[in-house]
Formats: C-alpha cells, structure tokens, sequence
C-alpha cells in the first residue's frame, strides 16, 4: 500500500470525492475502506461549513490540502473531512462510511457493538470505530498519524445520488457510494 500524496487532494473536490472511494483510512492499527463520500464545495454550496468563510472552525478547509477537518456534528459525534483543492480555495470530501479492514476487534470494543456491518456504516461510527476526536483537526493525512493509503482496488461501480440530511444545498448530487 502507498500513502496518497498531496497532489492527489490538489484537485477538483468532487474528483477528489469520487477518487476516495476504495482507498483506506487508517489509524492506528485500526483501518477501513471508504465506500461512501460527500464533497462540499467552496463556492455554490449552502450546506458546506466554509460558505461562511474563514473562521477559527473553517480555518483549516482553506489552508494545504491533504489535511483532516474534524468536526463535532450536533456535539456529539467527530465527523472527518479531508481538505481538498490547492491552498487558498476551500473544498473538503466528508467520510461517510467504511468497510473495516484492520484492527477489527479494537473497533468492537470502541464501538461496542457486535455486528461488523455497524462498526462503521455512518460518519460518527467511523470515527469512534477509528479512534478519530477532535484532536486531529487539522492532521496531515499524507504523513501521519491519520494516513489514506491506495492498495490498488478497483473495479467497482460510483453510484451518485444526494447528500445526507442536510437542509441547504439539497439538489446538489455530490454523494458518492461503492455500489453492491
């Protein structure tokens, strides 16, 4: 596996969203395969955070890309980014699901579920699966300790639809899944 350098977040937000899927994210001895994206977009995008501009939050989404903006979604569960597009414009692909790869047992125990079909089928699940808080905001995930590595799989179909639950910006067809 190789890590992903950052030419390859310097880019176009939906082709980095759509790019993603089928890398994996790996923490620790924890990892999962990215199945589900969604990108949020610097200009023309209500729902995403840096509509506003830059603000302590935000801050990061603007800066090098290549870099994990971790949120907290309704103050309770860690949501990760990774900024997109070269610095000074702001673009970001939100992780929404995984398919465990490594280190299974741990995300067990950090979840506390039994079904591995649970362990990280949502945004906050992974996190907690992954051990990702807060305290990786703004992490630089071409060198560690959040990595996103490319292990070469391939061969899967891009479904695209809308993204989830939000309330502006609903037509736009920025989710991206691995279909079945």
């Amino acid at each position: 596996m190789r890590r992903l350098a950052r030419s390859f977040f310097a880019r176009d937000t939906v082709e980095v969203a759509r790019a993603l899927l089928g890398k994996i994210v790996q923490h620790g001895e924890t990892s999962g395969r990215i199945i589900e994206t969604e990108a949020y977009l610097g200009t023309g995008d209500a729902a995403a955070h840096c509509a506003a501009g830059i603000t302590p939050r935000t801050k990061v989404i603007f800066g090098p890309p290549g870099h994990a903006y971790v949120y907290l979604s309704y103050g309770i569960h860690c949501c990760l980014n990774l900024v997109a597009e070269p610095e000074g414009t702001a673009g970001c692909v939100l992780i929404r699901a995984l398919t465990p790869v490594a280190g299974i047992d741990e995300m067990h125990r950090r979840r506390g579920v039994r079904d591995a079909s649970e362990l990280a089928n949502g945004p906050g699940k992974l996190t907690k699966a992954l051990g990702i808080t807060l305290a990786h905001y703004g992490v630089d995930v071409t060198r560690g300790p959040i990595l996103v590595l490319d292990d070469g799989y391939s061969g899967f179909k891009v479904g695209v639809s809308r993204r989830v639950g939000i309330s502006k910006s609903q037509e736009l067809l920025l989710r991206f899944f691995v279909k079945a």
